[in-house]
C-alpha cells in the first residue's frame, strides 16, 4: 500500500460521519430495504428483508402488522379492456403477488373440452391431434355456474357441455377451412346413440340432460359457445369429412393447460429512473438516444441549454443501455425497482373479463388463508 493511501485512510473516521435520529434508516440502508438497484452487469438488494428485528438496534420495528398493511395497501387500475387488464398492487410483497399469478395460472376453473367422440375423421388430422387442438379452444361459458364432473358422475346438464361438429369438404370443391365456429352448441346434450349388446334395451345417448340448458336462466339470452369464431381446427380436401361430438367439463390449469383461463398473467416491480447529476447539451441528446423506450425527454431550460429529465418512468424494461457505456452513466444515471409496487398484467383467454379473474383469485386466497388459521387454531 502507498504513503498516499496510507494518509487518506487516515483521515477517514467513523466519528465524522452525521448522526441518524433514532426510529429512522441511514439512507443508504433504506435503500437497500426499499429499492432493487440495477447496475450495468446485475441487479443488486434483490431480498426483502423479513426478520422483524433486522433493524433493532436502530430503533425501528421491521415487524408486520395488520393496521399498517390496511394503510398501505392500494390496488389502482392502470388499463381495463375486454381481453385484458393493468393495475398497480402497491404495500404488499413479492410473495403475494406471486400467490395471485400462480393462482391465476392453475387454480381457477374454467370449462373446456375433454371428451371428444368421433364418428368419422377422413382429414389429414390423427384423432388424437385433432382432439388436443378441440381443448385448446377457449369456451364462453361461465364455469360458476357448472360442478364438476367425477369419475363416478353421470354427464349432465349442470356438469357438461356438449358441441357438434359436421364439416364436409365436396369432391370437386376446393380446399376449406375448418373454424371453431362450426362447433355448434347442444343444449339438449349428446346426439350419438351408445352401442349396446342388448338388442331389446332403449337405446341412450353418451349424456344424461334432465331439461336442456337452453331453458336455464343463465343460457338463454346467453348462449353458450367459442370465445372466437377463426381459430382454425382443420383443412379439409375435396372428399374429406370430420363428424364429432366434443363434451366440455369444468377443470383447473394445475390438471392441463387447456383449463387455465390466462393466455398469460405476470408483473413486475414499479421502475425508477433516478438522474444523479444534471446531464445537459450534448450529453443530455445522447441520454435520450440510447433508450429504446424512449424514458428520457429534453426541456429547454434557455439560453440555448438543454436538460433531459424523465419522462416516462414506467415505461423502463431494464435494459440498462443508459448506464452502458463506462462508469460515467452509472454515475449519472440510476435504475431502480420499487420493491412493494407491483404492475400486474393479467391477459384473459376470454372465458371470463379480466376483472372477474382477479376478484375470484382473491377469494380462492382467502380460503387457503382461512383453512390455514382454521387448522393453527
Amino acid at each position: 500500500m502507498s504513503k498516499q493511501e496510507n494518509k487518506e485512510n487516515k483521515k477517514f473516521s467513523i466519528w465524522d460521519l452525521p448522526d441518524v435520529p433514532m426510529g429512522q434508516l441511514p439512507p443508504h440502508l433504506q435503500l437497500q430495504r426499499t429499492r432493487v438497484v440495477c447496475k450495468a452487469d446485475a441487479p443488486i438488494h434483490t431480498d426483502t428483508v423479513l426478520y422483524s428485528g433486522a433493524y433493532a438496534s436502530m430503533g425501528i420495528d421491521n415487524s408486520l402488522h395488520l393496521d399498517s398493511f390496511r394503510s398501505n395497501f392500494k390496488v389502482e387500475v392502470i388499463r381495463l379492456t375486454k381481453d385484458d387488464m393493468e393495475f398497480d398492487m402497491i404495500g404488499i410483497d413479492a410473495a403475494i403477488a406471486n400467490a395471485f399469478r400462480r393462482i391465476l395460472i392453475s387454480e381457477l376453473p374454467t370449462m373446456a373440452i375433454e371428451k371428444v367422440l368421433i364418428a368419422n375423421n377422413t382429414s389429414l388430422i390423427q384423432d388424437e391431434v385433432l382432439s388436443h387442438r378441440l381443448g385448446l379452444i377457449p369456451i364462453n361459458a361461465d364455469p360458476r355456474l357448472f360442478e364438476y364432473l367425477s369419475a363416478n358422475d353421470t354427464p349432465n346438464e349442470k356438469n357438461t357441455i356438449v358441441f357438434k361438429l359436421h364439416v364436409h369438404c365436396k369432391p370437386g370443391e376446393p380446399r376449406c377451412t375448418v373454424y371453431s365456429e362450426e362447433l355448434k352448441w347442444l343444449p339438449n346434450g349428446s346426439e350419438f346413440i351408445k352401442e349396446s349388446e342388448k338388442v331389446d334395451t332403449k337405446p341412450s345417448t353418451y349424456t344424461s340432460f334432465s331439461c336442456s340448458q337452453n331453458s336455464l336462466q343463465n343460457f338463454s339470452s346467453n348462449p353458450i359457445s367459442p370465445t372466437e369464431d377463426k381459430i382454425i381446427i382443420a383443412k379439409l380436401g375435396p372428399g374429406q369429412e370430420i363428424e364429432l361430438e366434443a363434451h366440455a367439463v369444468k377443470g383447473m390449469g394445475k390438471t392441463h393447460a387447456k383449463w387455465s383461463p390466462v393466455a398469460t398473467a405476470w408483473y413486475r416491480m414499479l421502475p425508477e429512473v433516478v438522474l444523479l447529476e444534471e446531464v445537459e447539451d450534448e450529453i443530455a441528446e445522447e441520454l435520450k438516444k440510447k433508450c429504446p423506450v424512449k424514458v428520457f425527454d429534453i426541456e429547454d431550460i434557455g439560453k440555448g441549454k438543454k436538460r433531459a429529465t424523465v419522462a416516462r418512468p414506467r415505461a423502463c424494461t431494464l435494459c440498462r443501455e443508459c448506464i452502458r457505456g463506462g462508469e460515467e452513466w452509472e454515475k449519472r444515471v440510476a435504475l431502480r425497482r420499487v420493491k412493494d409496487h407491483f404492475i400486474f398484467t393479467i391477459e384473459s383467454t376470454g372465458a371470463m373479463p379480466p376483472e372477474v379473474l382477479f376478484t375470484e383469485a382473491v377469494k380462492i386466497l382467502e380460503d387457503k388463508c382461512e383453512r390455514v388459521i382454521t387448522e393453527l387454531s
